[in-house]
């Protein structure tokens, strides 16, 4: 059973090769019917259901089989629909609370789009339930932070960054909030929490181009599905594309949004300095799961090389899901090529590096006072967590 795998075991990725063939042709929305089902055929069951979770598209796995016609070991597919079914309940539980949020926010005059997950589902699965994801993210101006985070105290949520910490503007890698009893996880985003991104990103033209997502009959504010696209290859880029979901996302967004308008993306992304991580996200769609891009796209990226450096350099860990990560050398010059410019990458990795978040001015849960401190303080946890014996 999968059970009797751990992840650590995922490093040996020859052993998983067939597995892995058949996952990418199976999470595909561009998928050939006869060569997935004879990949089925010669698969190990236990690894490939391994796979699929430490890849976090369970959900595209469960599909197929519940609607395919591939013969699967009745013991794995009780067990794969079960690990669905447990994952449905999260996503109806979490949509739930989103609607009743939103509501709060509306209330309150406190405008938020929702970013990834359940419209995000919905955008590139159409069905919320086969897209995996554990929180609620809500993209809010910074202005509103405190009192966003005022009104989720008094919701029942537990904030991971004190009001001390927003009075003293202390800036996290994302306002985070939790219900332990129920597990339910949100975070706040703004333009100065998503330091991944080149240049900062432009919240009020994203709010003035937001759009609204169907869902269960609901309207749901979200951004423009080219400013989205754009957000989620810069998010895959942060966590250097080391799960295949991350890569679906792309490839089901531009597969079922057929009327996106690229020049508007291609204008989003240099908006923000983000051309190769837009880029790097479409090329992978394509290498790994067989994107089909519009010529005139598919010509900018191909021409794009430093997008193609960093696919190349994804390609060498992807399989593993993170248990193969790069070494703490390996993740700054991969930093180094997100921003592409040989003047500018140094810039923007110095700034990713001196940037301190909570884990940095919260340490040994203090609020700290001083941000030169913080400052001096990170890139020495940064190398005492991405060190050479230490993984991600």
């Amino acid at each position: 059973m999968a059970k009797a795998f751990s992840g650590a075991r995922l490093s040996d990725i020859p052993a998983f090769e067939r597995e892995w063939s058949a996952l990418r042709e199976c999470v595909s929305p561009w998928r050939e019917s006869e060569r997935l089902l004879r990949l089925l055929s010669v698969v190990d069951w236990p690894r490939l259901l391994l796979l699929a979770e430490e890849h976090r598209v369970l959900g595209q796995l469960a599909t197929y089989v519940k609607n395919g016609t591939v013969v699967v070991p009745p013991e794995i597919k009780q067990l794969l629909l079960e690990r669905w079914r447990t994952q449905n309940f999260l996503t109806l539980r979490l949509t739930a609370e989103l609607f009743r949020l939103l509501e709060l926010f509306g209330k309150q005059e406190i405008s938020a789009l929702v970013i990834k997950g359940p419209v995000l589902a919905a955008q590139a699965y159409a069905d919320p339930s086969v897209r995996n994801y554990g929180d609620l993210d809500l993209l809010v101006r910074h202005r509103d932070i405190r009192r966003a985070t005022e009104l989720m105290i008094a919701s029942g949520y537990e904030a991971a960054v004190s009001l001390r910490a927003v009075d003293a503007v202390k800036i996290p890698g994302q306002y985070l909030f939790s219900k332990p009893d129920s597990k339910l996880l949100v975070e706040l985003h703004n333009d100065l929490t998503l330091r991944y991104f080149p240049l900062p990103l432009p919240i009020e033209e994203f709010v003035a181009r937001q759009i609204r997502v169907p869902l269960d009959a609901h309207e749901i504010p979200a951004p423009s599905v080219e400013d989205h696209l754009v957000l989620i290859c810069v998010h895959g880029a942060k966590h250097f594309w080391e799960r295949l979901s991350w890569i679906a996302d792309v490839a089901g967004l531009i597969s079922r949004q057929t009327r996106i308008a690229w020049e508007r993306a291609a204008s989003s992304a240099k908006a923000v300095q983000s051309e190769h991580l837009l880029h790097t996200g479409l090329r992978l769609a394509a290498d790994v799961l067989h994107a089909d891009l519009p010529e005139a796209v598919s010509s900018q990226v191909w021409r794009d090389a430093m997008a193609a450096s960093l696919a190349a350099r994804v390609l060498r860990w992807l399989p593993a899901a993170g248990s193969v990560s790069p070494s703490l050398f390996g993740r700054a010059a991969f930093r180094l090529r997100m921003r592409g410019d040989f003047i500018a990458a140094p810039a923007y990795l110095l700034r990713l590096s001196l940037s301190p978040t909570e884990e940095d001015w919260q340490a040994g849960g203090q609020l700290s006072h001083g941000r030169f401190l913080d400052v001096v303080r990170r890139p020495f946890r940064l190398a005492r967590k991405y060190g050479r014996h230490n993984k991600i």
